[in-house]
């Protein structure tokens, strides 16, 4: 089970606006604007990222979004899906019901018929919106796939009893916690917090609640072999906790990250991660400021084997 890997699936937006109705929950939206202009500054960022990504030899699969439905969040797949390296699919609870249109059955089959990936199974757990419960994708989770550990802060977008559902399904442990900024708001996904990788793992540790928590958290990351990066609250607004370690087709890893991100580290902190891995520096601002999401989020990692 490796940690990282060289296929990831993103998709080009076509409908690109800050969704007001995801702005409820989610602090990180900024900036509020809606029109063909949007649209095509969100596609420019999203082509640069796809660009530096395959220059670092990760294969993207690139994937059109459709006119109709509009779905304004298209662009972070990761929220929906996750892939596997047993072949499964899990489909994920949204919040927003502006976002449950995004889970498109024809992706998949796509991944299958037409590129050649095993898909074994697919586990839907979208089944938890009818009771109100919600987890979505890698945003709520930031998973330790060598461990079998999935890290989670709760939130309106991440529910216990969705999170145990999955942990229980695919064999992982769930260590939840809760979590707020400098405001005291809860975080909405794990994912703008922290980020582990196969041995340096980056966590805004002043946003998790309780003493004896925090220190278990922290303690579970070192335990699991990781040396850490301790981001603040405020490189955390940066999206420094946004980040993805990915491999280029030799095997090379590569810490993803945002150009806010990266300027907001400390050189001591840019060498810890040198230690480990190379950053890969993309600016997106309009994406990040509009949805609340940064490089991670546009990212769906694809761990699924190749069908003989």
């Amino acid at each position: 089970m490796s940690q990282s890997t060289s296929v990831v699936l993103m998709v080009r937006p076509r409908h690109f606006l800050s969704n007001p109705e995801t702005a409820v929950s989610n602090v990180f939206q900024v900036r509020h604007g809606a029109g063909a202009a949007d649209n095509a500054r969100a596609s420019a960022e999203f082509d640069g990222l796809v660009e530096a990504l395959r220059g670092a030899g990760v294969d993207v699969v690139v994937i059109e979004d459709t006119d109709d439905p509009v779905k304004p969040d298209a662009v972070f797949p990761n929220n929906w899906v996750s892939f596997h390296a047993d072949g499964r699919v899990v489909l994920y609870p949204m919040m927003a019901t502006s976002r449950r249109l995004e889970r498109r059955p024809d992706v998949l089959d796509h991944l299958h018929t037409g590129l050649g990936f095993d898909v074994r199974e697919i586990l839907d757990l979208s089944e938890q919106e009818a009771s109100g419960q919600f987890l979505e994708g890698t945003g709520s989770m930031v998973l330790d796939r060598e461990n079998r550990l999935a890290y989670a802060c709760l939130s309106p977008r991440t529910h216990l009893q969705a999170a145990a559902d999955f942990a229980q399904r695919m064999g992982y442990e769930l260590v939840m916690f809760e979590a707020v900024d400098a405001q005291g708001n809860a975080i909405y996904h794990t994912n703008v917090m922290m980020c582990v990788g196969s041995k340096l793992a980056v966590v805004c540790a002043e946003a998790i609640l309780g003493d004896e928590v925090r220190e278990a958290v922290l303690r579970r990351l070192r335990e699991t072999g990781h040396e850490l990066v301790v981001i603040s609250f405020d490189q955390m607004n940066a999206f420094a906790g946004n980040m993805l370690e990915v491999r280029g087709h030799r095997g090379e890893g590569r810490m993803l990250m945002s150009a806010r991100a990266y300027a907001s580290l400390s050189a001591d902190q840019l060498t810890t991660i040198r230690k480990y891995l190379e950053p890969l520096v993309v600016p997106v601002p309009y994406i990040e400021d509009c949805a609340g999401g940064s490089v991670r989020c546009m990212v769906a990692e694809i761990f699924l084997p190749r069908s003989n």
